[in-house]
């Protein structure tokens, strides 16, 4: 990095919104290099470890990662009234399909641009240097050091294949040198399909600036302008071929002095090959290697309409002309870049820390180990060694959340006193707990798994719910096959189109509520013959005194006539 940019700081090319992370591990899963860190349920990039090859802009499905924008550093450079000069990636011939070089220049001109010309002229330069090195034959391996992500992936993680990375600078960095050779106080912005080149900046004060096509796509549509195909005027092209799979090696012409050539595109296919040069399964080859599946053309940033890579390679292919662009070669050393070691090696966990992480997660034999991929590494101990790291967490791991939620409701269910089925809309058992097994006699779930519900029940109020879709709530029924009574709960689930019934054992309490009915229908029986006999006594009572006091009227009436009489 040079001083200056060292003290402008870090840039995060790539980054991360994280109110769209919607933590589904697809980033992770298609990162080659695994430098992606999970916390709070979401991703979150590791930019130390990054190649910046875009995979993980690339299959995110919520658009939560996004790509540092320069525009607006390319108009304050325009404003700056120094030329600005574009290096425009041969593949710009695939995303603007039938859109030539003059046609691409008019419509940057417009923008503001002082002129633009195709990076392929220092691709030439590249190749040429690369001619030369093939020529002298002193090495054994070369591997082309035109693809930035490649270098870094090489300079991060296979630092045993580094002497055999081609100490050449890059198409793009050799363009904007010649461009600054050539056009006095002239600045530089490279356009092309791949996020690693604005990194590349750091490593060179050739580059201004780097855009990519969606953002020059953005500014041609913002400002209303569109390149129309004009006849070109520029002579040569043969390396125009470099942003395809074999490209490189297509555009080069030379005696190729006992070297085997070999095309390796894509990360996967990358890593493969640099574990086999590192263990030494290769020797005297020139490697043209490319982050990107079919090279550039299959860069992260092409315009997302971009989706046909034998469609690009064909659009590719007839802009290329066999004649070289007429360049004027610098000495060797101009063209010298050296690649050195990144050191981002983290503490290696132990196999005792690892496997109790193993434990945590339920995996307690080598046949839990399912390497199932679904938390985006490639086994169960390299996820363990990233929980080790900082980097992953427990919760990725989805077949240890699946049992550990599946064993919670087992638990849960087999465990309540109240009897649990669970319906298919056919009303076939698909889900039986103890409580119910008991309840209708039941030994083993396999005794209805699968059967009609009619050998248990009577099906009608599961009918009606399921048509009407009304739950029955706590329905008290008797269930005569069984002598006992239940509570019984349904409601149908029309997303999983299931029926669940809840049955609560109510035998004993209906019991005791009918001994209950009993006792107090034998007491009102007894308080009734015991008042029906109170009121005879009364009665009885009362036809004595009734004698009485009409006897004893009697005698004081006579009295008292006897008195008067006297």
């Amino acid at each position: 990095m040079t001083e200056e940019k060292k003290k402008q700081g870090k840039v995060e090319y790539l980054q991360l919104k994280k109110s769209n992370c919607k933590n589904c591990y697809k980033c992770i899963r298609h990162c080659p290099v695994k430098s992606i860190r999970f916390s709070g349920n979401q991703a979150h990039i590791v930019s130390d470890e990054c190649i910046l090859c875009g995979q993980c802009f690339v299959v995110c499905p919520q658009d939560a990662k996004v790509i540092s924008e320069e525009i607006e550093k390319a108009k304050v450079l325009i404003q700056s009234g120094d030329p600005v000069v574009v290096s425009l990636a041969p593949s710009f011939a695939a995303n603007y399909e039938g859109i030539g070089i003059t046609a691409m220049e008019r419509a940057l001109k417009a923008l503001g641009f002082a002129a633009a010309e195709e990076t392929a002229i220092g691709a030439t330069l590249v190749k040429k240097e690369y001619e030369r090195m093939v020529g002298e034959g002193t090495r054994d391996i070369i591997i082309t050091s035109c693809c930035h992500s490649v270098n870094l992936m090489i300079q991060k993680y296979f630092p045993e294949a580094l002497t055999y990375l081609a100490d050449v600078v890059t198409p793009m960095q050799a363009h904007c040198k010649d461009i600054k050779r050539r056009i006095p106080n002239a600045k530089t912005v490279f356009i092309g399909p791949c996020i690693s080149k604005k990194a590349e900046t750091e490593v060179s004060d050739a580059v201004d600036c780097v855009l990519t096509f969606e953002e020059l796509t953005k500014w041609f549509k913002a400002e209303k302008v569109w390149p129309e195909n004009t006849p070109d005027e520029v002579a040569g092209g043969r390396a125009r071929f470099f942003p395809t799979g074999g490209g490189i090696i297509k555009s080069m012409t030379c005696d190729w002095n006992g070297y085997q050539t070999l095309t390796v595109d894509g990360t996967e296919n990358c890593i493969r090959a640099l574990k086999d040069i590192a263990a030494g399964r290769i020797d005297h080859c020139f490697i043209e290697m490319s982050a990107c599946a079919g090279s550039c053309v299959g860069g992260p940033v092409m315009d997302k309409n971009r989706t046909s890579p034998v469609r690009d390679y064909l659009a590719v292919a007839n802009y290329v002309t066999q004649a070289d662009f007429p360049v004027e070669m610098p000495a060797p050393e101009q063209l010298r870049r050296a690649h050195e070691y990144l050191d981002i090696r983290k503490p290696i966990p132990s196999q005792s820390d690892i496997e109790d992480v193993l434990r945590r997660m339920g995996k307690t034999k080598p046949e839990d180990e399912l390497n199932c991929g679904s938390c985006g590494y490639d086994t169960c101990r390299e996820k363990a060694a990233a929980v080790l790291q900082g980097k992953a967490d427990l919760t990725m791991c989805l077949p240890y959340l699946k049992d550990k939620a599946e064993t919670f409701s087992d638990t849960i269910i087999n465990n309540t006193p109240n009897g649990i089925l669970v319906l298919n809309e056919m009303l076939e058992v698909q889900q039986i707990n103890r409580a119910a097994l008991k309840l209708f006699n039941l030994r083993d779930p396999s005794d209805v798994l699968g059967t009609p519900l009619v050998r248990l029940l009577d099906p009608a109020v599961f009918l009606k719910v399921r048509d009407s879709g009304e739950s029955v709530q706590n329905q008290r029924v008797y269930l005569a096959e069984y002598k006992r009574y239940v509570e019984q709960t349904i409601l149908y689930e029309r997303s999983y189109r299931a029926l669940l019934c809840i049955m609560r054992d109510v035998t004993e309490e209906e019991s005791q509520r009918e001994k209950r009915e009993e006792l107090r229908r034998k007491t009102v029986d007894t308080t009734d013959r015991v008042i029906e006999k109170q009121m005879c006594v009364v009665q009885e009572i009362a036809s004595l005194l009734g004698e009485t006091t009409a006897q004893t009227q009697i005698a004081l009436t006579k009295l008292k006539e006897s008195l008067n009489d006297e």
